[in-house]
């Protein structure tokens, strides 16, 4: 996977992840919510059927006090409260019921086949003995029970609310009841409401993290071809500054040799041409001409050391680079006329050959822009190193420049090639000017400061 992806899927995974712990939380919050909200309008519904019970069974009992309070005939007393309680109902599904305490149903205006049998053992679906508990809420309980039972007008069973009281004197438990099919209904609406919100809610958290996603898919993409062009036209850039220096360096060859080496071969041909002219026609002057052609030589010879010297100090390879320095500066002082000071940390240690030219080649390119550009009075070099790292310093006592030149395309071409080689091996690079001179500070790693050349290598 290229790198540009991998940071576009950093940058999206955790969003994602994110945004995906959000839903979570959202959709557990609101299921807890909605079944909060549930619970307590099923509470409310059925705080009021339990007031609504109590007033219809505190009504049945005011109007059957009279017959209940009476003593004298109490058979025919029972009959006509069973008989008034089976004219009284409300609603379509309302009525009253009359149970002994053995369980044998005394009373059911709505299932007359009931009536007379012992409903003692009989249980709903859930698997509740009715009767049971019935008489158990009646007697010791608050008189609210809660069971399943056939709706008479639907004929399905559904959940019941039932308030009873006892009739201590006769042993009959009097009771009514509610369906709750409506609480249940309000339950799976309220619910239904929920889950819909909860969708809602969903839909908005995807259709905000699609635009997210979206928006840094296109900004993302967007700075990738910004970025890809910009890369491209330092590539190309730094492609022309490289043919160009090497057009500049062959060009700085050519015109070394043509106008050194070559006059010199020229003048040396001369030389000896003339030498044996004169020594062909016995003339005293031949061996003269001829000890002259000799010293141009010579010349030459130094004349090609000193550009091969240039293109690779044969020094680095023998003695190593503070020895390569010093013939540096011993070339540079004369030539330019500055009083050089150079101090020698490292003695006559070795470094590795790409940290020696890299670091050669920096002093060259500090050098060469003191000289042209600082119009300094003298310049100080140290080199040192310690442990992994090797530092050379470079301070002039010139007029100093504005570093911000030194990302300037049209000027500082010395100082960034030297930036750009010190990047290439890692290193650190400082640079300090200001009107009393200017100080640069190069640090490359190494694997190590090596042992001293031996004597003669």
């Amino acid at each position: 996977m290229q790198l540009k992806y991998k940071i576009a899927a950093l940058s999206l995974l955790p969003m994602l992840l994110a945004v995906a712990v959000v839903c979570a939380l959202v959709l557990v919050q609101n299921q807890r919510l909605g079944e909060q909200q549930a619970r307590l309008i099923e509470s409310s519904i059925l705080t009021s059927k339990q007031a609504e019970l109590k007033h219809y069974v505190e009504m049945a009992l005011s109007l059957v006090s009279p017959l209940y309070d009476n003593e004298q005939d109490e058979a025919a007393s029972k009959q006509q409260v069973l008989a008034v309680l089976a004219r009284m109902s409300f609603g379509s599904d309302g009525y009253f019921f009359v149970y002994d305490r053995q369980g044998r149903n005394l009373m059911h205006p709505r299932q007359g086949e009931l009536v007379g049998q012992d409903l003692w053992n009989l249980t709903d679906p859930k698997g509740l003995p009715v009767i049971q508990a019935l008489l158990n809420s009646a007697t010791s309980g608050n008189g609210f029970q809660r069971y399943a039972w056939q709706k008479p007008s639907t004929g399905q069973v559904t959940d019941k609310l039932a308030y009873v009281v006892m009739l201590d004197r006769w042993g009959w438990m009097l009771g009514t009841g509610l369906y709750l099919d409506d609480v249940d209904q309000a339950m799976r609406q309220v619910r239904k409401e929920a889950a819909a919100g909860i969708r809602a809610t969903m839909l908005a958290i995807a259709a905000v993290a699609l635009v997210a996603v979206l928006l840094v898919f296109t900004g993302g993409l967007a700075l990738n071809v910004r970025e890809q062009r910009l890369a491209d036209r330092k590539l190309q850039l730094l492609t022309q500054r490289i043919v160009s220096l090497q057009d500049e360096e062959r060009s700085r060859v050519s015109r070394e040799l043509h106008d050194g080496i070559s006059q010199l071969l020229v003048s040396i041909k001369f030389q000896f041409e003339l030498a044996g002219h004169q020594l062909a026609a016995g003339g005293d002057q031949g061996l003269q001409t001829l000890h002259q052609g000799t010293e141009r030589l010579a010349a030459a010879i130094g004349e090609v050391r000193r550009i091969s010297h240039d293109l690779h100090p044969s020094l680095l390879d023998t003695l190593g680079l503070p020895s390569a320095i010093g013939q540096l500066v011993a070339e540079f002082e004369p030539r330019s006329g500055l009083q050089v000071h150079y101090r020698n940390g490292l003695g006559d240690t070795v470094l590795d050959d790409g940290v020696a030219v890299a670091l050669f080649r920096v002093l060259q390119e500090a050098l060469t822009n003191v000289e042209r550009h600082a119009r300094a009075q003298g310049v100080e070099i140290d080199l040192d190193g310690q442990g992994h790292w090797v530092r050379l310093q470079v301070r002039d006592d010139g007029c100093g420049f504005n570093p911000r030149h030194l990302d300037n395309v049209k000027s500082g071409i010395g100082l960034r090639n030297i930036r750009e080689r010190v990047e290439h091996f890692g290193g650190r690079f400082a640079l300090t000017s200001t009107p009393d001179g200017t100080l640069l500070e190069v640090t490359l790693p190494c694997q190590g400061l090596g042992p001293p050349a031996p004597a003669g290598a």
